[in-house]
């Protein structure tokens, strides 16, 4: 069969768009890509439900195909929490669920029969499995040849309000230390030169266990090979208790020193709203501990603006917090209300002061990094190749995961070099090799 596969959300849903691409191929079906999307017999979608506006997307684009004959499957989060919206936008949709990553095939030799024996599109078909299966240690089609995105975990232990991926993915549930460090080793004899270690939470990895993340990457930082790790987001909640381990444990030369923490507010009552469970000046200690520690570190943050009951105050409040503290990325979502979450029964504001306050982070965040990026040029220091661009440059990073291009130069993934940074562009730094 032609079948196309379309992969929307966090760099966990890209890691199961990668094992299903990899499952497409190896049953022998024909894997198209965008240009010839319109030739597809099935189109996958694996789906994200965190925004309206993706939602939407998604409904549309299955109810489309649907009526053109397409024989639709979707995965990922919406059919955990959204299945009655799936099915009134298509009915025949077959549902593979959030865990069921490695059943694709059962489900594409079902479509497959069903269609040699001229049943078409009677009942749609659908798999669930409880336990997540299949998320490592599988055959993947990656992105990036250099790039390996190992999940640690799924699922959280904690309810913010206006978060409906806790239903859709479920309670924490931490794989297996070993089985992680065997799926990297095997990344890494693949070439890979960069980890992306992802989960809803990073730092909570291990609380369903005992085995807590610094102890995790202690083991990854020993795999033999020249390689960096990206610790993906950590929430302030589930980084304190392992502060100071954690710090410790980013000392390791093979681990960016990138700090990714979100917020969502600064302001303290909003926060309870959101039953987000820390206070900000555990966030303060946080940032401080880790920016005493690496003096060059990067930090990413997520904020949610126009949230319940957000008062210009409290809107104020963050504004300030991202003026003192200076976060080198921000990633601003307008509030999104979800079915299912306790937010959902909240009165919300006007969208138009959302969309004013989006407008207003944006520009303060812009001028931020304009003027960050301007102190930053000149920098010399060591940087550790990444990827080759698709013009042939290479992408290198500096430990604090700063992206360099350098033209012209005969750097190969995985190998450092000496730069000096000489320019700025939107999203990334010019360099050139410099001697030691």
């Amino acid at each position: 069969m032609r079948i196309y596969l379309e992969s929307f959300g966090c760099s966990a849903s890209q890691a199961s768009a990668e094992v299903m691409k990899a499952l497409v191929r190896k049953l022998g079906h024909e894997l198209l890509d965008l240009d010839t999307a319109d030739q597809a017999e099935v189109y996958i979608c694996n789906s994200c439900t965190v925004k309206y506006t993706t939602e939407q997307k998604i409904l549309h684009k299955i109810r489309s195909l649907g009526n053109k004959n397409v024989e639709v499957i979707v995965s990922g989060c919406m059919p955990e929490v959204q299945l009655e919206d799936v099915l009134h936008a298509n009915p025949e949709a077959h549902i593979l669920g959030v865990n069921s990553v490695s059943s694709l095939g059962d489900l594409l030799f079902s479509i497959e029969q069903r269609n040699k024996q001229g049943i078409f599109r009677e009942d749609h078909l659908e798999i669930y499995t409880h336990k997540p299966l299949g998320f490592l240690n599988v055959p993947r089609e990656r992105f990036n040849s250099n790039i390996h995105i190992c999940q640690i975990s799924q699922g959280c232990n904690f309810a913010c309000s206006y978060c409906i991926v806790k239903y859709a993915r479920g309670k924490l549930y931490s794989f297996s230390p070993n089985e992680i460090v065997k799926d990297i080793r095997t990344a890494v004899a693949d070439g890979c030169k960069e980890i992306w270690l992802t989960s809803q939470d990073d730092s909570q990895y291990g609380m369903d266990t005992g085995f807590k993340l610094p102890e995790l990457l202690r083991m990854i930082s020993k795999i033999p090979g020249d390689f960096r790790i990206r610790v993906g987001m950590m929430n302030p909640i589930s980084v304190q208790p392992i502060l100071k381990d954690i710090v410790d444990v980013f000392d390791s030369e093979k681990i960016f020193k990138l700090l990714h923490l979100p917020i969502q507010s600064a302001s303290h009552s909003v926060l309870k709203k959101m039953n987000r469970l820390h206070q900000m000046d555990a966030v303060e200690m946080i940032i401080a501990k880790f920016r005493s520690r690496f003096r060059d570190l990067s930090l990413f943050t997520d904020i949610i603006v126009g949230f319940c009951s957000e008062t210009d105050e409290d809107f104020k409040e963050t504004v300030e917090w991202v003026k003192k503290y200076r976060p080198d990325k921000v990633n601003i979502s307008r509030y999104s209300p979800r079915k299912h979450t306790k937010a959902f029964s909240f009165r919300n504001l006007d969208s138009r002061i959302s969309v004013q306050r989006s407008h207003y982070l944006h520009k303060v965040c812009e001028d931020i990094k304009l003027e960050s990026k301007q102190g930053i040029i000149g920098w010399k220091g060591k940087v550790f190749a990444s990827k080759y661009t698709e013009i042939g440059d290479i992408l290198t990073r500096t430990d604090s995961y700063r992206p360099v291009i350098i033209s012209g130069s005969d750097l190969r993934p995985g190998q450092c070099a000496n730069v000096e940074i000489i320019a700025s562009k939107p999203g990334y730094f010019l360099g050139r090799v410099v001697n030691k």
